[in-house]
């Protein structure tokens, strides 16, 4: 039992200098095999060191299998955390490599690559390492009924001015439907403009005018919710992990878990 506190405060937290060697090992392995899944793309470098390459991703892989293995060990709830969020990315990240195994023969190549490509999950790893990652994911949640309702009115707004676009331009303009011309509006609004479809009209023109200059101040608007939010809330640097129920939302102070009681720190395998 002292073992798995021991692993417990080394894998799941990071106040401790072991702790923090983990994450920081965690992040560089990350940061390798994303490294290496875009190099395998690159048709001259995968082709003369694709036996290096497969090297490095067979170690990465056992990297990352013994770190799924050891926190479903050291959990007191394995099937919490298998099926957690975390648990889930976790196993993708072992997962494509030794399915490509399987899948064999020159008709399934394309399947392996399908696979494979898979690995790129592997970056949403990178979240629990880091605490800005984290102070991130708190102020997108706590925003989310503020930012649901802007996309609910974007939505609202691009299908008003497509369908107006499609009345004032028509099909012989190029906006053959009203979903491609919502297609333009988005475009349009977010500031891309491809250029593939664009009004001929002096009323279009008029149109798309107010809707390029009204583009830029909305997408100021969930930049400044996010921003607002973040400001709202704490700077936590707390790493304690709920043995129970894998909670991760503690003040610097807490003791016990604020979701389920449970004593922080590992003391519960005292």
């Amino acid at each position: 039992m002292r073992l798995k506190q021991e692993l417990y405060e080394i894998i799941f937290e990071a106040d401790t200098p072991k702790g923090k060697a983990f994450d920081v090992i965690l992040l560089i392995t990350i940061l390798i095999s994303i490294l290496l899944v875009l190099l395998e793309s690159v048709p001259s470098i995968n082709a003369e060191y694709r036996g290096l390459l497969r090297i490095l991703e067979w170690v990465i892989t056992l990297v990352f299998t013994l770190e799924y293995l050891l926190r479903i060990f050291i959990v007191k709830r394995p099937f919490k955390y298998i099926f957690s969020f975390y648990g889930i990315i976790d196993l993708l990240a072992v997962l494509p490599t030794y399915l490509s195994l399987v899948f064999v023969g020159s008709h399934s190549l394309v399947v392996i690559r399908a696979i494979r490509l898979l690995r790129v999950f592997r970056i949403f790893k990178l979240n629990r390492y880091t605490v800005a990652g984290n102070n991130l994911s708190r102020a997108l949640w706590s925003s989310r009924e503020k930012i649901f309702v802007f996309l609910f009115f974007i939505i609202n707004l691009v299908i008003i001015v497509g369908t107006l676009m499609y009345l004032i331009e028509g099909p012989e303009n190029g906006f053959v439907s009203i979903p491609s011309s919502i297609y333009w509006a988005i475009v349009t609004m977010t500031t891309v403009g491809y250029g593939d479809i664009s009004p001929q009209t002096p009323l279009g023109q008029l149109l798309a005018s107010v809707v390029m200059i009204a583009g830029y101040a909305i997408i100021a608007v969930p930049t400044g919710i996010v921003t607002a939010e973040m400001m709202r809330t704490p700077d936590k640097t707390n790493t304690q992990v709920c043995p129970q129920c894998l909670h991760d939302k503690h003040d610097n102070d807490a003791v016990f878990c604020k979701k389920c009681g449970t004593p922080l720190n590992g003391t519960h395998q005292s």
